[in-house]
């Protein structure tokens, strides 16, 4: 964070000072949430949590190097006491980015935003020095605590914005404004909450409203040519639009789209400036759609097409869980993509897995889909299981185990529905189940893709089906 003392932040923040011997001591390191992070001249903001309340660990704070706690009351150690530390954070955190004049790309959508981010990033890291947010921190929480990250020599500030419900997003803009707002596109993520995909829609838009009218140096929304309900959002702000996709009407558009052997798109892009051919590291061809929105992004901050190309070519993944492919010494590959689902990354994730079988049936082996449930899709849950467990079918994926309960059910019998009716699929009840299915199973060549909502923690498969390599396995 850019260095304030205590007695501006209080100020910033509406706060009281208890306990500083020094109001003029600066905050030189990040602000931080969890004590174990603290750094010296760090800020630690207490959250008072369903299990554990921050203002216990306040001591342990200053003892890491902290020279102050945002908290809610005195707490005999150097404090800015406030009515709420989330409201304080914010306003912190607006006042920051205010003052900096950075230049802020937010993005939002149902699928692909923490991909999207990681490479809108890398891309922008050759730019200038830029800050984004860590991982799916996306929140009323993680977003200020990303942009408090910022410093004077930050050029680019990039943050991804969630939603759970209306007004979500437009609470997030008025934290961090944006000048540059993306999104994605709109699904079937969270409809159990939302209701459907027009109020995803709804929720969604409320980023390119948040942003300033067109003009120099204005606001600017980059929206998905190929989404219907993303590209009906032009119509709601006053910002430039700017169009990316496969669309021919797309400002900035890819064309001769493949997969190479191992299943990583490869395609030419088009900007307004030129073109120049990309062949990405990330497995699946909708990365394509992701790799236009951070070209789209890149192109409207002034990179040139063939700088933008190579960037988005020598991008890889930042965040954990999200197509992590690791061969093992013994030939099987494992497909790491369980930090959440839903019906279309789902979809995404298992196209990815079968282009990658042809080069694994090359070599003998299949392709596995450890599957489990999609979270959070309501009335919908039944028909979008079931849909699952047909398209792995339709993919010729060999085997599909679908793990859990009901919802994994539903995916088997839609295999089964499909014409899965041999031991192609199986359901099995647990994490544990299946990784014992898969330890007996598996044999060289076998190509294993695991991926269910962060709630059901199927990631715990591929860290059983990857453990004792120590560093021997090959990261691809």
């Amino acid at each position: 964070m850019i260095a304030l003392s205590l007695a501006e932040i209080a100020e910033i923040v509406g706060g009281q000072s208890h306990d500083i011997p020094d109001p003029a001591t600066p905050v030189t390191g990040p602000v931080v949430i969890d004590s174990r992070a603290v750094e010296p001249g760090s800020l630690f903001a207490a959250f008072r949590g369903e299990n554990v309340d921050g203002h216990d660990y306040a001591e342990r704070a200053m003892a890491r190097g902290a020279v102050a706690v945002l908290a809610t009351r005195p707490l005999g150690v150097p404090a800015i006491v406030v009515d709420d530390v989330q409201s304080a954070l914010g306003r912190l955190a607006r006042a920051v980015v205010a003052r900096l004049g950075t230049q802020v790309v937010a993005l939002t959508g149902s699928a692909g935003k923490t991909s999207t981010k990681d490479l809108i990033a890398q891309v922008l890291q050759r730019k200038g020095p830029t800050v984004w947010t860590p991982g799916s921190l996306n929140n009323e929480i993680g977003l200020p605590l990303t942009a408090l990250r910022a410093t004077e020599e930050t050029e680019h500030l990039v943050l991804e914005m969630g939603a759970r419900g209306i007004g979500h997003i437009r609470y997030l803009t008025e934290l961090t404004p944006p000048r540059i707002g993306l999104v994605l596109n709109v699904g079937s993520a969270h409809i159990g909450e939302f209701g459907g995909r027009e109020q995803i829609a709804q929720a969604k838009g409320e980023l390119v409203e948040s942003l300033p009218p067109a003009g120099e140096g204005g606001g600017v929304a980059v929206l998905n040519a190929d989404d219907p309900l993303v590209r009906a959002m032009a119509s709601r702000t006053a910002a430039r639009v700017l169009l990316f996709g496969e669309s021919g009407e797309a400002d900035v558009r890819a064309e001769n789209v493949r997969l190479t052997e191992l299943g990583q798109p490869t395609f030419t892009l088009h900007t307004p400036t030129g073109c120049s051919d990309v062949t990405m590291r990330l497995y699946g061809e909708h990365h394509v759609s992701n790799a236009l929105a951070a070209a789209a992004v890149a192109h409207e901050l002034d990179m040139p097409a063939d700088e933008i190309a190579l960037a988005l070519s020598e991008a890889g993944t930042l965040s954990r869980w999200r197509m992590e492919v690791t061969e093992r010494p013994d030939g099987v590959t494992v497909v790491n993509d369980a930090y959440n689902a839903n019906p279309e990354s789902m979809r995404a994730a298992l196209r990815a897995l079968a282009a990658m079988g042809e080069a694994a049936r090359a070599k003998g082996g299949r392709t596995w889909a450890v599957l489990g449930q999609m979270a959070e899709l309501g009335d919908e849950a039944l028909v979008e299981h079931d849909a699952v467990g047909r398209l792995a079918v339709r993919l010729s994926v060999d085997k599909l185990v679908a793990v859990g309960g009901r919802e994994a059910s539903w995916m088997q019998l839609g295999a089964y529905n499909e014409g899965s009716w041999g031991e192609e699929s199986v359901h099995v009840s647990d994490a544990q189940a299946a990784v014992d299915l898969l330890r007996k199973e598996l044999r060289p060549g076998d190509v294993v893709l695991v991926k269910a909502s962060r709630s059901v923690g199927l990631e715990r498969i591929a860290q059983a089906l990857l453990e004792g390599l120590e560093g021997e396995g090959a990261v691809r």
